[in-house]
């Protein structure tokens, strides 16, 4: 299962299957179960054989796994378990954290897409300073790759910032890599207070300025401010009709009555307003 420009991805915990069973039904695009940071040393194999019980089944959404990192004690037993020979009906994705070089991507890939059939779809997050810098090398390591996106807390702390502009540079970065390789815009990184939703929709607005496409949550309560952030507002929607409806009538640059000039470039701008219209 498939969603067409999904705006939000939702997480939970993967040792607290109520918490799980509750994302399925919150009106999220996707809801990635995470066996990494959300989950204690000692219940990571619960969490880990509560997920791939959960994904024998089909899911009303789209699920993802945020498995833990190859490189550590506990990937390979995730790899294993949630995507077993011949797959998990419902598992739409993998989620590979701390990913700094393409051939993290690759070592995954011939684990678990092979195992799958090749229809399992993998997302890269960039999380040090060595990610950022190899972004488009990771972005095109393998084409099962979905897409890239950063997990700020832990980028955060590699870099010393202490100032959110500071993490402008890194996100900018990762919007080209994802752009240059052919995927789709990245996802914002998860905010992490869920109580502060006049910081998250502030947020969500300087993301979408920067070429993010929707964002990460950790709580319900975030999923409305994300997908009303990231919608088209009606002027938005009227003025990509006009551009588009002109484009349909005429072919090459032109300039509306209103001044403003029409060519290629912006008409595909308008088209990808349009694109995320029927959500509203």
């Amino acid at each position: 299962m498939t969603v067409a420009s999904p705006l939000t991805w939702l997480y939970a915990p993967g040792d607290r299957p109520w918490v799980v069973a509750k994302a399925l039904v919150s009106g999220a695009d996707v809801v990635v179960i995470d066996l990494e940071d959300s989950v204690a040393p000692d219940r990571k194999a619960y969490a880990r054989a509560a997920c791939a019980e959960l994904l024998c089944d089909p899911q009303p959404v789209p699920v993802h796994v945020r498995v833990n990192a190859l490189t550590g004690p506990w990937g390979e037993a995730d790899l294993f378990a949630v995507a077993p020979a011949g797959g998990l009906v419902g598992l739409a994705g993998l989620r590979l954290p701390k990913v700094s070089s393409p051939a993290d991507v690759v070592r995954v890939a011939r684990r678990a897409v092979s195992a799958a059939g090749g229809a399992l779809g993998l997302y890269a997050l960039l999380e040090t300073a060595l990610g950022i810098e190899r972004a488009h090398d990771v972005a095109t390591a393998h084409p099962a790759l979905r897409g890239i996106s950063i997990g700020e807390e832990d980028l955060r702390t590699d870099l010393g910032v202490r100032e959110d502009a500071g993490l402008d540079w890194s996100r900018s970065r990762v919007v080209v890599a994802a752009r240059a390789a052919g995927l789709a815009p990245p996802a914002q990184s998860v905010h992490p207070d869920i109580r502060d939703l006049d910081g998250l929709r502030a947020s969500c607005a300087r993301g979408r300025a920067l070429g993010f496409l929707g964002r990460a949550a950790i709580h319900p309560r975030q999923l409305p401010v994300i997908e009303r952030a990231y919608l088209p507002t009606q002027e938005e929607i009227e003025r990509a009709e006009t551009v588009v409806k002109a484009a349909a009538g005429e072919q090459g640059a032109q300039a509306l009555p209103d001044g403003r000039f029409v060519d290629a470039a912006v008409v595909t701008a308008a088209r990808r307003v349009l694109s995320l219209a029927h959500r509203i």
